[in-house]
């Protein structure tokens, strides 16, 4: 499995990305995102803001969980108290996602064997053992996020470059995904 995070700030601008792989069942943690997909994967978070706006209004939870798929991509979203969302972008398969052509038939799945669905987390990214992860993910982001932004020298919207930021996101994300 192969993630995209971004933070995206209150005009829509990145403010933070990162690309990483799942670190658990023997993962390396390194994303296999194909070299079309690194644009694309800008695209697709950005496009999913508009569902992320549709989605806040109807909850007081600050985890909004999966907000929109396209192709094998799942966007989850978790909104800030300050209208900064935090995006992840899981692809289970990246291989085996084309972004020059769009599909019109979902690809035929696989079978999962009973240990993978039980103890991988990328068997089945819509599980809610999933989005217990993702959730826990974020979360921990957002406590590091916090104290980021209460540096006195951080102004609104500013593009996060703090290697210790950059090191407590990837920790998280070996911890959690």
């Amino acid at each position: 499995m192969s993630y995209y995070f971004t933070i995206i700030g209150t005009r829509d601008n990145p403010l933070f990305e990162l690309d990483f792989g799942t670190s658990k069942i023997g993962g390396d943690g390194i994303a296999r995102f194909r070299d079309e997909a690194k644009h694309m994967n800008q695209f697709i978070v950005h496009a999913a803001l508009d569902m992320v706006e549709e989605a806040q209004w109807a909850t007081k939870e600050l985890y909004l969980r999966r907000v929109d798929t396209f192709q094998n991509n799942h966007i989850h979203c978790f909104l800030t108290g300050g209208n900064v969302k935090f995006m992840l972008l899981m692809n289970p398969d990246p291989a085996a996602t084309t972004y020059s052509a769009y599909q019109t038939t979902s690809p035929p799945s696989r079978p999962a064997t009973a240990r993978q669905s039980t103890t991988m987390l990328a068997a089945n990214p819509t599980s809610q053992q999933t989005e217990d992860a993702v959730r826990q993910f974020m979360f921990e982001v957002y406590e590091s996020w916090v104290k980021c932004i209460m540096n006195p020298f951080y102004q609104v919207n500013q593009v996060v470059t703090s290697p210790i930021f950059r090191g407590r996101v990837a920790t998280a994300a070996k911890k959690y995904l």
